[in-house]
């Protein structure tokens, strides 16, 4: 899920740090091989909740094959910015519920639009059953806006998502953006951490994180090539705690989304 802008700025960043550690040709050599031979993703049996999330880079889902190959969820991509519809959304989100996975709709974040129209147009394309997992928000760049700015507006989106929904979203980022931008000051949000390999994500601020994506090339029947692969950090009553009510719970959740911050030292509230 990570944008391609992003993939390529952190392989660009490593080649100018390795070109530095590694001046011969034997140094060249092993950074070729080491972009040149990345691997399938080997699927975690580590943990007890296992789950995908896809775009439309992955186009057509047989959904039913997913679920019977042990995966219990599926964040797809709903919306981005204030005016673009993922094209396979309303078919991804029918066809999880009929196959019995848990579901949740994701927005990729833009800095330099409103985070209240991004948020209007989040609510118009989506509507949550109970059991629904939260929506979530995609935030991995600046865009060539203030750090500061970003946090302000993400927490805007944030508020505006919980008081629609009645659930706390989630936020989903990158282990290296959330460390140098995001640490200390979301803390009222679930997180969900892209961090590839084999290594578990380690926050700056020391929090833990709900869900982890460890990789992006992950190999399923029922999908055309590759796919990201996740997992829940805990078990199926935590899950379930998190997961949209229904509206009759709805009220008692607006008031607490109305209600006062706890304020943090050092965050940008």
């Amino acid at each position: 899920m990570i944008d391609a802008n992003v993939q390529l700025k952190y392989k660009l960043h490593y080649l100018s740090r390795f070109g530095r550690l590694a001046r011969g040709c034997v140094g060249w050599l092993l950074f070729s091989l080491l972009f040149a031979c990345q691997s399938d993703t080997v699927r975690r049996h580590d943990f007890l909740i296992q789950g995908i999330d896809v775009s439309r880079y992955q186009a057509e889902v047989n959904w039913d094959t997913i679920a019977a190959q042990g995966m219990h969820f599926a964040f797809v991509k709903a919306t981005e910015g204030a005016t673009h519809a993922d094209q396979y959304f309303e078919q991804n989100w029918q066809a999880l519920r009929e196959a019995g996975l848990r579901r949740g709709a994701y927005h990729f974040y833009r800095p330099r639009t409103s985070p209240v129209a991004q948020a209007d147009f989040f609510v118009s394309k989506i509507s949550l059953v109970e059991g629904d997992l939260p929506p979530v928000l995609d935030v991995e760049v600046l865009d060539g806006i203030h750090p500061t700015t970003l946090v302000t507006n993400v927490k805007t989106w944030l508020r505006l998502i919980e008081r629609r929904y009645g659930v706390q979203p989630i936020v989903y980022t990158n282990l290296s953006f959330y460390n140098k931008h995001l640490a200390g000051h979301l803390e009222d949000y679930p997180l969900w951490i892209a961090r590839y390999g084999r290594e578990k994500p380690v926050l700056a601020c020391g929090r833990d994180w709900q869900f982890w994506q460890y990789g992006s090339r992950g190999l399923l029947g029922g999908i055309a090539g590759y796919v990201d692969f996740n997992v829940f950090a805990g078990g199926w009553e935590d899950l379930d705690r998190m997961t949209y009510q229904g509206e009759d719970i709805l009220s008692r959740s607006l008031t607490r989304a109305n209600s006062p911050r706890p304020q943090t030292s050092g965050a940008a509230r």
